[in-house]
């Protein structure tokens, strides 16, 4: 250690001291050469001594940071262990990135699941959006952006097509509608509504019920009612565009008259047919 390598040193020094003593008296005559030659000898074993001690001790310095790196890769190795335990721990703790309302819990307590499961489900009742099943003959002129109107059964709200989802299932393309404005009462997740998106808008249009048969800019014929009469004749009718629920009637029909829109196929080969 470096009190055993201060010692040798120290001895070392005062051999020298010594040395240098007796050579003066060798050199007077006062002392034999002997005595000369054995403190010289002294010198020179604590001279060794003295560089075994150093050695030593530089050994020893050596090993110890090699003992304090060591330690110090465990030390790091057991911190990094507890922090992925400690994270690992923390991921037990699901919170949900949202304030909400909890609505389901698909899970039971105690149950191992894999990652990326749904553990639950959280929703925010102020904070909605709908979603529209529009069927896949009617979803081809739906852009982002276009207005829509939602019926809650307690209210109706405003709303714009967000998005549209690119897949067709069962028939039908899912449209998202953010609502715009404040809720009506009793607006919930999971809520079933009615929506209609404002494709186009049609200034000064005769329009009609949509009837059982005929596509948007085709021309069927469908029979229209005399006036102050149970009479009906089989008229030429030209269709422009369309919605879900009305067509456009380019020409045929003037404002007022009445038509049957129902499925009359049975009385195809007849021009004219009375009402009972």
């Amino acid at each position: 250690d470096q009190a055993a390598a201060a010692r040798v040193e120290s001895d070392y020094r005062m051999a020298l001291l010594q040395l240098e003593a007796d050579q003066a008296l060798m050199d007077a005559g006062l002392i034999p050469e002997i005595h000369y030659k054995k403190s010289k000898l002294q010198a020179d074993e604590l001279a060794n001594r003295t560089q075994i001690e150093k050695r030593r001790l530089e050994i020893g310095e050596e090993s110890v940071e090699a003992q304090l790196s060591s330690q110090r890769a465990r030390l790091a190795q057991a911190s990094a262990l507890f922090d992925l335990k400690r994270e690992q721990l923390s991921d037990l703790r699901v919170k949900a990135s949202i304030a909400g309302v909890l609505q389901e819990v698909p899970v039971e307590i105690g149950q191992s699941v894999p990652s990326g499961t749904i553990l639950a489900v959280v929703a925010r009742p102020d904070k909605l959006k709908t979603e529209l099943r529009i069927a896949e003959t009617q979803a081809k002129d739906i852009v982002v952006g276009q207005s829509a109107k939602i019926d809650t059964r307690n209210g109706v709200i405003d709303g714009r097509v967000v998005r549209i989802d690119p897949a067709v299932r069962e028939g039908t393309v899912t449209v998202d509608v953010a609502l715009i404005g404040e809720l009506p009462r009793g607006a919930r997740p999971d809520l079933s509504v009615d929506g209609t998106i404002e494709i186009e808008r049609l200034e000064n249009v005769l329009y009609v019920g949509r009837p059982s048969y005929g596509q948007a800019h085709s021309r069927i014929t469908l029979f229209r009612l005399e006036v102050d009469s149970n009479i009906a004749l089989r008229v030429p009718v030209e269709l422009g565009k369309s919605s879900v629920n009305t067509i456009e009637i380019v020409r045929g029909l003037e404002v007022g008259d009445q038509v049957i829109l129902n499925d009359i196929s049975q009385y195809e080969d007849y021009d004219r047919i009375r009402l009972n």
